[in-house]
């Protein structure tokens, strides 16, 4: 009798559960609704060389390109110094002497080709350290406009000198160049004329990466040693 007391408890409570279940609202699935994806697109070499410290990184990049290539060419011009004496008089000099000279332009000659690979790095370096500061300005502007208007992802338009740009078509209204000018302070209209007028003397009026004549052999050709 207890047994069955027992089994008809459990089965009451089963039912009960099944009927909970069944009475129960069925669970409506949540869908979110995402807003378009808003796209925008701005030019940082552009930017950069529209900032107030365009013009003096510029001017220290030029001083010390100068600086290089006046060195490169004193040196060079030794060399083709001792080159034209060592033709002239190496009928006359004993072997000693000759292979003195000959190893003497050999050496002037490879210090030429170091110091054209060490100028180029050093202003490669030099470029790095004056125009990262202005750079990360550039991005925190970026990041301010977008977060103000919305947008998702921002492209860059120029992909740098001589290189496909990375947009080939959008709409003008997703460019968002003046916004970011503005957030830094800059007027665009005046921007946009500053480089109007420096377009015919420059690839654009931007602040790009600076190249050093590096030498590929001197104007003097050292004879070998033998």
């Amino acid at each position: 009798m207890k047994k069955n007391l027992v089994i008809a408890f459990a089965a009451a409570l089963l039912m009960g559960g099944l009927n909970a279940q069944a009475q129960a609202p069925a669970a409506t699935p949540t869908t979110t609704t995402a807003g378009p994806l808003k796209l925008g697109y701005t030019n940082i070499d552009y930017v950069l060389a529209q900032t107030p410290e365009a013009k003096d990184i510029q001017n220290q990049l030029t001083i010390q390109r100068t600086q290089s290539e006046n060195e490169l060419k004193r040196m060079q011009t030794e060399l083709q110094g001792k080159y034209e004496a060592y033709e002239k008089g190496a009928a006359q000099m004993s072997d000693v002497i000759r292979k003195d000279r000959e190893t003497e332009l050999q050496s002037l000659n490879t210090r030429i080709q170091e110091f054209g690979r060490t100028a180029e790095q050093s202003l490669q370096q030099k470029y790095q350290q004056l125009v990262n500061p202005v750079v990360q300005k550039i991005q925190k502007a970026i990041d301010a406009v977008a977060k103000e208007a919305g947008y998702q992802y921002v492209f860059n338009l120029d992909a740098g000198a001589n290189t496909i740009p990375i947009l080939l078509v959008a709409p003008e209204e997703n460019n968002i160049t003046e916004l970011v000018l503005k957030k830094l302070g800059i007027d665009p209209a005046k921007a946009a004329a500053a480089a109007a007028a420096a377009k015919p003397a420059t690839t654009g009026g931007s602040t790009t990466a600076p190249k050093t004549t590096t030498p590929t052999g001197s104007t003097a050709t050292p004879p070998k040693k033998n």
